[in-house]
């Protein structure tokens, strides 16, 4: 009769996996992707380097991990923030600032899983979440458009160019640095009216709709 774990094994092992990557997500946030190391995993973790091996056979699996955790996380927060505006216009408002807003306040974990320079192998990695963050607003824009409250526009390129324009401006090595919490929060509030205008909302709508947004 095959060995069946018990379900007490089963959520252990899965407590422990949850434990190696909160482990290597904290060290990409510390140092970039480059920084998820499994010795430097093993040590944050307290647990034995084999041990992240039986979970991660490689250091490629536990960033591909790391950068998968981090896109989901950000992802349903973005949609979860849109899906709860009152209308299409609030909840591109909304999704705009809710990633920018989570983006800042993790600059150095969100510019390693969206932007920083990496090998080639991992830069691959991180394509599918700069792609989900783009159809998500690519949704929002195209139901817009739909309902007439924004100008015809081909969704598929505004979506991507917004993307890039939030990323250089809040996160990239142009973009400046934030030490208080007001100053942050501007950034994003003028970062996502910066956004709106190229959408076609006009200056007076596109800052009523952010002084609206509640902001994470």
């Amino acid at each position: 009769m095959p060995y069946r774990r018990t379900e007490n094994v089963v959520r252990r092992l899965a407590a422990r996996e949850r434990t190696i990557v909160e482990a290597a997500v904290a060290l990409a946030g510390e140092g970039g992707l480059q920084a998820v190391q499994i010795a430097a995993v093993a040590e944050r973790a307290a647990i034995a380097a084999g041990t992240v091996y039986r979970y991660f056979p490689s250091k490629y699996d536990l960033v591909a991990e790391v950068v998968a955790d981090v896109a989901a996380r950000e992802l349903n927060a973005m949609h979860a923030a849109a899906d709860a505006a009152p209308g299409p216009l609030s909840a591109l408002a909304a999704g705009i600032a809710t990633f920018a807003a989570r983006a800042l306040a993790e600059r150095r974990l969100a510019w390693a899983v969206v932007g920083e320079p990496v090998d080639p192998e991992l830069d691959a990695l991180r394509l599918d979440f700069r792609q989900s963050l783009a159809a998500e607003l690519e949704k929002r824009i195209d139901a817009a458009v739909t309902r007439s409250l924004l100008p015809e526009q081909d969704a598929q390129v505004t979506a991507p160019a917004l993307i890039g324009a939030l990323v250089e401006s809040l996160l990239g090595p142009l973009a400046p640095i934030y030490e208080e919490p007001a100053a942050a929060r501007t950034a994003v509030q003028n970062a996502t009216v910066i956004t709106l205008r190229a959408l076609g909302i006009v200056d007076a709508r596109a800052r009523g709709l952010v002084a609206q947004t509640v902001l994470p």
